[in-house]
């Protein structure tokens, strides 16, 4: 079992759990998932099954969008409204104020991760040390914020819509525009709208997962799954007939001039006969076909790829339906 589904993460429990559930449902201890949720959060969370897990680094789009609540006048050790209050303040902030934290927190920035994140120092998970009460020194990290608009702002508290790339942490966004202003600020919901290539409109919960599998088993969950092409389709293709699919997944090194491509440069999603993404590549400085990474296992011979690839085309005409949004009861849009 092969491929990608994207999971409507409810609030109330991380997302390791999302993970842990999947696993059971799939069959497989081959699962991740594409970007931590904290439990009070919810919304679009990509599960990687199987060979897909190799793909979880090198997804070409890993922008993330969210609908996040803010209360400004309020500190907590937690940056949200689950920890424990640091301190207060009665100052309202005036509505032009939005304005100010648009130019301020937009576009690159450094952001230094909270102690409650899943980060690690000297081997140890930041939320371990937090909660025994220990802070250490962390180092800020480079984030990007492509867009930040307010939906709401006004009587201390907003909403607000933010593009931004991996690894920014929200909370510790809203964090740092409470300082700038002077009054403290905390996330009191947040809503992931979008990982990468998959929308809300692409996402199951959890008890549809759990139905399907009861009327179905895993056959059912495996005709859910999105292939990888879905992940890689903006990127050129480099195509491979027939020969080149057989030594290329047993490990033979191809000349990329003998090989089609759709533009001179790289990277490449590296296409079987059948047109399944088996790799990533790009041309080597001898102008070979290099890997970047392979998509299939080692367990996979050439002879297989017909088989695994006859059904490809109903998997992803089953797959890539997308469902409305309205189906998503509870998210506001």
């Amino acid at each position: 079992m092969n491929g990608v589904i994207c999971i409507y993460k409810e609030k109330g429990y991380p997302s390791f759990d999302v993970v842990a559930i999947m696993r059971r449902f799939c069959g497989t201890k081959k699962i991740g998932h594409g970007g931590t949720l904290d439990p009070m959060a919810e919304g679009v969370l990509p599960i990687f099954v199987g060979n897909a897990t190799k793909a979880v680094d090198y997804c070409p789009d890993n922008t993330k969008e969210y609908r996040a609540g803010i209360r400004f006048g309020v500190t907590t050790d937690t940056q949200d409204f689950t920890g424990k209050v640091i301190k207060t303040c009665d100052t309202d902030v005036p509505e032009d104020a939005k304005e100010r934290l648009k130019e301020k927190f937009t576009g690159e920035l450094m952001q230094t991760p909270p102690m409650y994140s899943a980060v690690q120092v000297d081997g140890q998970r930041l939320y371990d040390l937090a909660r025994k009460g220990i802070e250490v020194e962390r180092e800020p990290r480079k984030i990007n914020i492509y867009s930040l608009e307010f939906e709401e702002f006004g009587d201390n508290v907003a909403t607000m819509l933010v593009s931004c790339s991996k690894g920014t942490y929200i909370r510790t966004l809203i964090h740092d525009m409470g300082v700038e202003l002077g009054t403290g600020a905390i996330m009191t919901s947040l809503t992931r709208t979008r990982s990468g290539n998959f929308t809300l409109r692409d996402c199951y919960r959890l008890s549809e997962i759990r139905e399907e599998n009861e009327i179905g088993g895993k056959d059912a969950i495996e005709k859910m799954l999105m292939p990888l092409d879905i992940i890689f389709n903006a990127l050129p293709a480099a195509r491979l007939n027939d020969a080149q699919t057989r030594m290329f997944m047993n490990g033979v090194v191809l000349d990329s001039a003998r090989v089609s491509l759709d533009r001179d440069e790289g990277p490449f999603r590296i296409l079987s006969a059948k047109g399944s993404t088996i790799a990533i590549g790009d041309i080597g400085q001898d102008g070979d076909l290099e890997v970047i990474q392979r998509f299939f296992g080692g367990e996979q011979q050439a002879d297989k790829e017909k088989d695994s690839s006859a059904d490809s085309t109903e998997k992803e005409s089953s797959a890539s339906h997308l469902k409305d949004v309205s189906e998503l009861k509870g998210v506001m849009l």
